[in-house]
């Protein structure tokens, strides 16, 4: 391993050497140990260094004609939502609903999508990753170094990232914080569930902040100290205000409440980035206005059509 991919997670890493292999079989053969980084099994999440070893079995390309492309509609949506873009980075404001790459069963994702939006930049890549229900700003680079550069921002906690969110309850104060670890689970089912779980869970702290009462619900800004899987959504729901909207770890009928006013969806929207690249003399803010779904319902509770049946 040359220091081009160092920095690179192992499963970025796959994707771009292992063309057309789908993202199942890939997960899989890290998860049966196939794939080894010096001579040892590894977890997606693991980030290359230099001088590794990495050993990939033999691994069947897909039988397909080419690889899909997203439908027409799709592509042109997206190309409206870029929030920001220059010569080494790229931010998009992330629809509900769609996934952040293929794999699992779905033939493509945001990244997909953007490389056949932009197929004059070959490396682009994912900087980090939404919940498929969540929207809002989603980071992409251009180039390898700047992608090594952002995870290393990110592993020391130099990436600002706030979140706006629906909660069903109150926050009694100006901030609450919320230091809880999380281990992800999985269900026969092959569902994947975050819980709470002070023996054996990962550390995670989130910082909740009302900035609207409205009604039995309060509109609040979270702020990630931690980017482990579905946090925002469990912290919430262990401090007693799950996320409207969330059909995994909320409250069922606040959530009938919410569908009879229009929401159909998870009200949780990653609102602003901040971080210092060292190609820019300041640093970068990006910001993704809440979408027209989730503003009308505020609106809708502002006016006083918000106590549960």
């Amino acid at each position: 391993m040359d220091a081009a991919q160092s920095g690179q997670r192992i499963d970025n890493f796959l994707t771009s050497r292992v063309k057309g292999v789908p993202h199942s079989r890939l997960y899989r053969a890290l998860r049966r140990g196939e794939v080894r980084v010096n001579k040892g099994r590894v977890k997606p999440s693991y980030r290359l260094r230099s001088g590794d070893l990495v050993r990939i079995p033999p691994l069947r390309a897909a039988q397909t004609k080419a690889p899909a492309r997203p439908p027409e509609p799709k592509l042109r949506h997206l190309l409206s939502a870029v929030l920001y873009e220059d010569e080494r980075v790229m931010a998009v404001n992330k629809p509900s609903g769609m996934a952040v790459h293929g794999g699992s069963g779905l033939s493509w994702g945001l990244i997909e999508a953007m490389r056949a939006l932009r197929p004059g930049d070959p490396e682009l890549e994912l900087v980090h990753r939404l919940d498929r229900e969540t929207s809002g700003c989603l980071l992409l680079c251009k180039r390898r170094s700047t992608l090594r550069e952002l995870h290393r921002l990110i592993r020391e906690k130099a990436v600002d990232k706030r979140y706006l969110c629906l909660l069903a309850g109150d926050i009694q104060r100006k901030e609450l914080r919320v230091d809880a670890p999380l281990r992800k689970n999985l269900l026969r089912s092959g569902e994947r569930v975050v819980r709470v779980d002070p023996a054996g869970g990962k550390p995670a702290c989130t910082i909740f902040r009302p900035l609207r009462r409205l009604g039995d619900f309060v509109l609040a800004e979270a702020e990630l100290l931690t980017g482990r899987t579905h946090q925002i959504r469990v912290h919430a729901a262990h401090s007693g205000m799950p996320v409207a909207g969330d059909e995994k770890y909320g409250d069922a009928e606040a959530n009938r409440h919410l569908r009879s006013l229009g929401l159909n969806r998870l009200f949780l929207h990653a609102s602003a980035l901040t971080f210092s690249p060292n190609y820019r003399e300041r640093p970068l803010h990006i910001e993704a206005p809440l979408p027209t779904e989730l503003r009308n319902l505020t609106e809708a509770l502002g006016k006083g059509q918000c106590t549960s049946s």
